[in-house]
């Protein structure tokens, strides 16, 4: 498996976002147009939040039905895994909770990335083949229009503990939900995904980078032709990099009432993806 990073300025880089997107579910970009130092900022104000006693994170818990806020350490597990994540997160939405320290920057974040993405979906849709775009029940970009569900996830993975389960990992294999994900780089290396025999592969994650994956409501919606794949987080390999991770993805989504295909809406997949992860 070769995942391609793609120069954003170069007259190439749709074709070639999109034959690693067909080719790998995954993409990387550089010298795309998020601001480096917006990225840093998010990172800096949002450890100083994670680092916070438990009782000062808990002041905002997350809403069991509009899954806004702090999701304590563990909160999470992949589908079809009893064993729960070593990460805590924070679910950022422009209409909900943020803690005040963070809040400038991470709407500002929020909005690059949501931008950015309607670009990269209509290269996508561009490289569809005429009867997928066809049955495409609208647009891709026209899906996320004013849509309140694209989130902003920000993630810490906390130093591992002596008394971890042997199986517990920091994201364990899974598949995304959303149309696309977009990952700034993160603190740390980690992130890894699965070919078709079964091997693991770690992904670019360079300062400056961000990676882009297929969820499975794309996949959905383009009957297949893109495809989710399986990714993990690893945990580290020894003592010298036992320290935090941070990461911030934004996980794209269209309106609530959107019809993926003819039978199933938006909504009702997230809903059913939620309650099989062990948070809605």
């Amino acid at each position: 498996m070769h995942i391609l990073t793609v120069d954003y300025n170069t007259p190439t880089a749709p074709q070639l976002f999109c034959q690693s997107l067909k080719e790998t579910g995954f993409a990387v970009l550089k010298n795309h147009p998020i601001s480096p130092e917006l990225i840093k900022q998010v990172y800096h104000s949002w450890s100083e939040f994670f680092y916070l006693p438990i009782e000062e994170k808990n002041k905002f818990l997350y809403n069991w039905s509009t899954q806004d806020g702090y999701f304590p350490f563990r909160s999470e597990n992949a589908k079809g895994r009893k064993i729960s994540d070593l990460k805590e997160f924070f679910h950022v939405y422009p209409w909900g909770q943020i803690p005040s320290n963070t809040r400038a920057a991470s709407l500002e974040m929020y909005d690059s990335l949501q931008s950015f993405s309607a670009e990269l979906l209509q290269w996508i849709e561009n490289d569809l083949p005429e009867p997928v775009a066809k049955r495409l029940t609208i647009p891709l970009r026209e899906m996320i229009q004013n849509s309140t569900q694209t989130l902003l996830r920000i993630l810490h993975y906390p130093p591992l503990q002596n008394n971890t389960e042997d199986e517990a990992v920091r994201a364990a294999p899974h598949e995304d939900i959303n149309l696309i994900t977009l990952l700034p780089a993160a603190t740390t290396p980690g992130l890894e995904v699965l070919d078709n025999h079964g091997n693991w592969h770690e992904v670019n994650c360079d300062p400056g980078t961000i990676v882009v994956n297929v969820g499975d409501m794309l996949q959905l919606a383009t009957e297949y032709y893109f495809k989710s794949t399986t990714h993990r987080v690893i945990n580290p390999a020894n003592n010298l990099n036992n320290h935090s991770r941070f990461s911030m993805p934004l996980f794209l989504h269209p309106r609530k009432e959107v019809m993926l295909t003819e039978r199933v809406t938006a909504i009702d997949y997230l809903h059913e993806r939620l309650r099989a992860i062990g948070v809605y």
